[in-house]
């Protein structure tokens, strides 16, 4: 291994230094940071500034470097230099750009530079360039599970980008939902009647492809490894059992529709009452010609019930819309229309929602005759040869009734995702303390179980209330809890056949960029491309299992010990296991208690007297640092009193920090994270709600510190809130003045 060399650059372009004393800042580096070699350049994101950094790599021999410069965000193109480990130190965005103009603010605003400068080199000396997982493997194949339109869709696009697929699907033949279809809503133009499906051609396409193997009647006995290596057990109805290996897994299981016996009030269990698959299923009895009921009657008038059992507010029933129902209702009643123009056609609705171009669709309807009524039904009862609607009409805002010989319930949405996590932690509990109840439950949960993960998490991917897998939503959609494992199509959320084929295709490609990642020993998202992973010393581990249980991604086992077993290839480098460590033994070798440790110190704290608080701001890499940057880009001013540092995650927050900071003379402490709870924000999903647990406890603490609560707070930043940030700041600030200094100052 190298010695160490470091390097501070120091620029001076964008107005760096027009606002600060550059020289001053050499020196600090020099001196104080301890810098082998310091440069400044007035422009180092140009081709010389960074050929200077270059030559002194190649030619001095520098290992560590300290770009004091703008933001880590910025210029990552230019300042990419993978051969050394590399520290930020941001002037632009995080102290030209938000310290007011003025000369009175001359000093604080160089204050705040050069301990942005100090920071920077001593987050460097404790900073180590990451060699790669070594557990890296050259295994490529991709496993989809589930043979419907989501899952011909991921194996072909897989296929297609040259990758071997595996295909399992527990059905006799490929192509789940569709192939219960009559028609499909359309999905090009013109977009005014409805389609074939197409799951024959795809399904025989996928059967054809030199590099898909299909296995049919077959379900996942096992799954075990992870992103690269996983190894699974593919169990056949006839009782034989397949090994195979693959690196990434596609969950596209689809859906169920929801029970229409729970909808007795709209008729659920009457015998002239049916849902969409039902009526899909009459749809194909006849091909082409007049429907007719299961009795024989043909059919002349048909009511459609939306929503029925979805948009609940009663938490009975489902809460959310399942998105393809209105634009099948309007397909199903052009059934009829084709088949027989004098056939009475009616849709309930109270919002009609088609996405996409059923504008179009919905008016080819309409010519056609079918009937839109806008109304909430209250009941269905049966008459003497048919059913009998009560609805409220909201245009008219009266009660009104329909006649109907057969009457269709859109239903929505249930994701066929397995064993829901929350219950199964219930039952192994119990299981585990002898109930025989609860050994029986725990056997019927294995036998529904999609992947049967060898996780000691439990058998399946972690789910939000309703069964669908849980996922950023708005950044990560793909991703789920269980790294390297896609979930597509109707599992993922509620979607219509058009959004379900578009979600396979880029489940497949978050796939293919799993294997990939894994071959070259990477994390996946949101930190794709970082080679560093966890690393324990496992002499100081106490056994606490803090960060087996706390992982959110089930990347953490144990030995036979009970020593932590970190699994890299889950890892996603969040950092929240050395959080959780209270002996502080797990760290990254580019992030670490050490690394935020030191620049927390490196901070100068001026004295009681000085009427200078200073405020430590650590702030989550992923919304909170972005929107501190905003705020710099719109010059939104914010106080000079704090010093930012990024982590990756608020769940990587380990107390130490605060109390180090407090005992250093820090006047106060902000975090910065994602918002939490059921509609969280978190890109590593559970580590604000764990930093703010963890922060709950530290009440305690500061009291027999003799300092006030209110000197450590918490505030839920959005990537956009720049303007709130800043608020958030002043205001704190200013509470800290109001407080008056901490008085740990001069005992640091």
């Amino acid at each position: 291994m190298a010695e160490m060399k470091t390097a501070a650059y120091i620029c001076s372009g964008c107005g760096l230094g027009d606002k600060l004393d550059i020289a001053q800042l050499g020196k600090i580096a020099q001196k104080e940071g301890k810098m082998a070699l310091v440069r400044e350049h007035d422009f180092l994101c140009n081709t010389e500034g960074v050929q200077m950094i270059r030559d002194d790599i190649e030619k001095e021999g520098v290992t560590h470097i300290c770009i004091a410069a703008c933001s880590r965000r910025a210029k990552t193109e230019a300042f990419h230099f993978p051969a050394v480990a590399m520290t930020r130190a941001n002037l632009r965005e995080g102290v030209i750009w938000v310290v007011a103009e003025g000369s009175e603010h001359d000093e604080v605003r160089q204050e705040m530079a050069d301990d942005y400068v100090r920071m920077g080199c001593a987050e460097l000396k404790k900073v180590k360039l990451p060699e790669g997982n070594p557990n890296r493997t050259q295994l490529k194949s991709i496993m989809v599970v589930g043979g419907g339109m989501s899952g011909l869709t991921a194996a072909f696009e897989a296929a297609e980008s040259g990758y071997q697929v595996i295909l399992v699907e527990k059905q006799a033949q490929l192509g789940g939902w569709a192939n219960k279809l009559w028609k499909r809503v359309p999905y090009k133009a013109p977009y005014a009647e409805p389609q074939d499906t197409g799951v024959a051609k795809l399904a025989a396409k996928v059967s054809s492809h030199p590099l898909i193997k299909v296995h049919l009647n077959s379900t996942i006995a096992e799954t075990s490894g992870a992103p690269g290596r996983f190894a699974v057990k593919i169990a056949q109805e006839s009782g034989a059992v397949t090994e195979a290996a693959v690196g990434a897994i596609v969950q596209a299981t689809g859906f169920t529709n929801y029970d229409i016996a729970k909808l007795p009030e709209l008729g659920g269990g009457q015998a002239n009452v049916v849902d969409q698959a039902g009526l899909e299923a009459l749809a194909q009895a006849a091909n082409g010609g007049a429907l007719k009921r299961a009795d024989g009657k043909e059919i002349k008038s048909v009511v459609f019930l939306q929503c029925a059992g979805q948009r609940d507010d009663t938490a009975k029933h489902l809460p959310y819309c399942s998105g393809h129902c209105c634009a099948t209702s309007i397909k199903q009643a052009m059934y009829f229309k084709d088949a027989n123009p004098e056939v009475n056609a009616v849709v309930v609705y109270q919002d009609l929602r088609v996405p996409g171009m059923g504008e179009d669709f919905y008016r080819s309807a309409q010519h056609k005759g079918v009937i839109f009524a806008k109304g909430k039904a209250s009941g269905v009862e049966p008459t003497g040869n048919g059913c009998k609607v009560n609805y409220r009409d909201m245009i008219l805002d009266a009660d009104a009734t329909l006649e109907a010989d057969l009457v269709v319930l859109a239903t929505g949405q249930v994701p066929s995702a397995g064993v829901n996590l929350d219950i199964w932690d219930t039952v192994v509990r119990e299981a585990d303390g002898g109930s025989e109840a609860a050994k029986q439950q725990k056997s019927e949960l294995q036998k529904i179980s999609v992947l049967n993960l060898n996780y000691r998490q439990g058998p399946d991917m972690p789910q939000f209330k309703y069964g669908f897998a849980d996922s950023h939503f708005i950044c990560f959609p793909y991703e789920t809890r269980r790294t390297g494992i896609y979930a597509a199509g109707p599992v993922r959320r509620p979607m219509d056949m058009l959004q379900a084929t578009e979600d396979a295709t880029g489940a497949a490609l978050k796939a293919i960029q799993a294997v990939e990642n894994a071959s070259l020993g990477r994390a996946a998202h949101p930190r794709s491309g970082d080679l560093s992973y966890p690393i324990v010393r496992l002499e100081g581990c106490t056994q606490c299992k803090r960060c087996t249980v706390e992982c959110p991604f089930g990347a953490i086992d144990e030995d036979e010990r009970r020593f932590p077993v970190f699994n890299e290839q889950r890892c996603r480098r969040c950092g929240t296991c050395m959080g959780a460590c209270p002996v502080r033994v797990i760290s990254f070798e580019n992030y670490s208690v050490d690394t935020v440790g030191n620049q927390i110190k490196a901070v100068e704290i001026p004295d009681e007297f000085s009427e200078k608080p200073r405020v430590l701001i650590l702030a989550c890499e992923n919304d909170a640092y972005p929107a501190l940057d905003m705020a710099g880009l719109s010059r939104i001013v914010y106080s000079a009193f704090v010093r930012i540092i990024p982590v990756r995650c608020l769940g990587s927050v380990n107390t130490i920090w605060i109390t180090d900071a407090l005992n250093s003379g820090y006047d106060g402490v902000m975090m910065m994270g994602c918002k939490k709870g059921d509609d969280y924000q978190c890109h590593f999903v559970k580590g604000s709600e764990l930093a703010n647990y963890r922060m709950s406890k530290i009440g305690d603490t500061l009291t027999q510190m003799g300092l006030e609560p209110e000197r450590v707070s918490s505030f839920e930043v959005a990537i956009t809130d720049n303007a709130r940030v800043a608020g958030f700041i002043n205001e704190f600030v200013a509470q800290l003045v109001k407080m008056g200094p901490s008085p740990m100052k001069g005992f640091g």
